[in-house]
């Protein structure tokens, strides 16, 4: 194989693709990159078992052919050359090396046989549909923060996507929990996601996923199976398994009684708890709220750090009330709200607090409180 690319070219899928490639692997083909030229274009592949990605770009192909080159060397060499040089790539008769060339630079790499490189069954997906890479983001972002990442309960180490009903409409929803907070999101039901099995995307999927769409604006195609999952954008093909375990009941710890209301800036809200959680312990970082009438004093204390208090005026006119959180899962949902205030519906010190963006009914969140 003998091809020829521009830097910036090859550099972006190969950031992709090496991506998926694990550090330490005790099989050693799956630390390679496949390269296959031809007809113009150069695939990259890479693949853990779990997932493989495969990404093809425009490329001066002067022979044919396909090879498996060491992914994180590859991608080192490749970022650390100049920025507008062509690099060529070329494999020996014997295919038991290739070398890289840019300008004065020169590398050779081992390499491994392309043939021995593993693929991922491409068993039929039953359902497929298309959705904007705005609302993929969306369901991404609002709701990753919340995955569990305890092993032992495997089932919640990903975001579980199905489609459901709300108000008497389709949507497709997108749920996480780490039995600590919950973040439940939903937007109108994609044409053809109505048959769609109730899905779990690990973790690393949907972390893989996001990179993929962070600068596009074009539609996302997703086709699936109850095992496997699989996403096109634009020249980028990444498939992965699913997990195999049942997501929990959720609508269980969603609670439907909590009267009392607080509204209060977001942005303020925010900054203030990021203040206040300054003493609080490393372990716990835990903050008190103590609720009365149009006023929110948030503290706290630890014997190393001493105590922090700050006063905040909101929109509260119910029964004073004392609760404590974990103030990074407070942040975390408040970085996903765009909304200028944030609305707490709360009951009692020892249940469950839904958070809403007042200026977006699509999006919810739970947050377990905590003894301070």
């Amino acid at each position: 194989m003998k091809s020829i690319i521009n830097r910036a070219s090859l550099l972006k899928p190969l950031g992709h693709v090496q991506s998926v490639v694990e550090r330490r692997n005790t099989i050693p083909i799956l630390s390679n990159v496949l390269l296959n030229g031809s007809n113009g274009r150069l695939s990259l592949t890479a693949t853990d078992m779990d997932m493989d990605i495969i990404e093809t770009v425009d490329c001066n192909v002067l022979q044919e052919g396909m090879v498996t080159v060491p992914a994180h060397t590859l991608y080192d060499i490749v970022r650390k050359l100049p920025d507008g040089c062509d690099v060529s790539i070329e494999s020996d008769n014997e295919g038991r090396f290739i070398s890289v060339e840019a300008g004065r630079s020169n590398f050779t790499l081992p390499v491994l046989p392309a043939d021995e490189f593993p693929t991922m069954s491409g068993n039929e997906l039953s359902c497929g549909f298309n959705m904007p890479a705005t609302d993929v983001r969306a369901l991404i972002d609002r709701t990753r923060f919340a995955i569990s990442s305890e092993e032992t309960r495997y089932y919640l180490n990903g975001i579980y996507i199905h489609s459901t009903e709300s108000n008497g409409a389709p949507v497709l929803r997108a749920v996480a929990t780490d039995g600590h907070r919950l973040a439940r999101v939903e937007m109108p039901l994609p044409e053809g996601a109505g048959q769609m099995p109730s899905v779990i995307v690990p973790r690393k999927a949907v972390v893989e996923i996001r990179k993929l769409i962070e600068d596009n604006e074009s539609d996302v195609s997703i086709s699936l199976s109850e095992s496997k999952l699989c996403c096109k954008i634009g020249d980028t093909v990444l498939t992965t398994k699913l997990i195999d375990g049942t997501f929990p009941d959720y609508e269980r710890v969603i609670p439907t009684g909590n009267d009392k209301l607080m509204n209060v800036n977001c942005r303020e809200l925010a900054e203030v708890v990021d203040r206040v959680a300054t003493i609080s312990t490393e372990k716990s970082r835990s903050v008190k709220l103590q609720l009365k009438t149009r006023t929110l004093v948030l503290s706290a204390n630890s014997p190393e750090s001493g105590t922090a208090r700050e006063e905040l005026e909101v929109q509260y006119d119910s029964e004073d009330l004392e609760i404590g959180f974990n103030s990074r899962y407070l942040l975390d949902i408040t970085n996903q709200v765009e909304g200028e205030n944030i609305e707490f519906s709360l009951a009692d010190p020892g249940s469950p607090t839904i958070v809403r963006d007042q200026d977006d009914n699509t999006s919810l969140y739970v947050l377990m409180p905590m003894r301070v």
